[in-house]
This record gives C-alpha cells, structure tokens and sequence, in this order.
C-alpha cells in the first residue's frame, strides 16, 4: 500500500498566506509591544521580521550611521521601519497594485 500512496495519491496543498497589512511596535529586546496585524498572521514571522530590523539599526549604529528609517519592498510586500530609541515600529503594507497585471496594449 506504501507503494501506491507514493505515487498515486496527490499530497495535500498547503494553505496559502495572505500578505498582513497592519503595523507592531517591538523595543530594544525584541519584545512586541503592540500590534494591530490579523491574528492569523505567524508569530514567528512578526519575531523574525523585528529580529531583522533591529539587527539592521544595531549595525548602522555601530557603524556611527544611524538608520531612521528602513523601506523593504517586496512584489506583493512594503515594509517600513523607523527607529523609536531602541526598538523600532514596522508598518507592512500589501503592493496590491503591483500583483495585479498591466492592462493589455489591444493593436
């Protein structure tokens, strides 16, 4: 029976993940503090996302250049951070209208 459910049976598709929009506030530990992102967006992406910004300010401080602001564009994704002493509020945003086709030249 292993044999044919290898080959025979179609796996099951993964659910796909819409793009959040919405914005949280992590501070200088990375700690979220607030957010208003759906509930349904991974914890685990917001950590990541926060882990990434600060590290990015922590380097541009050491470098004596401190970033006031990050911008990230993605295809379907805008991501802006701005420095808040120490943490850092991330606004995400959907690129709706770059997802979308262009309109086709009719000739």
């Amino acid at each position: 029976m292993g044999f044919v459910t290898q080959f025979f049976i179609k796996p099951r598709k993964t659910a796909l993940v819409e793009f959040p929009k919405g914005s949280f506030t992590v501070d200088g530990r990375g700690k979220v503090l607030t957010s208003t992102l759906p509930r349904k967006f991974v914890t685990e992406h917001v950590q990541a996302i926060a882990s990434a910004v600060l590290a990015a300010q922590k380097a541009a401080r050491q470098a004596q250049s401190p970033l006031a602001e990050l911008i990230v564009c993605f295809e379907g994704l805008k991501l802006v951070a701005r420095d808040m002493r120490g943490g850092a509020i991330v606004f995400l945003e959907r690129q709706s209208e770059i997802a979308q086709p262009p309109n086709a030249v009719k000739g």
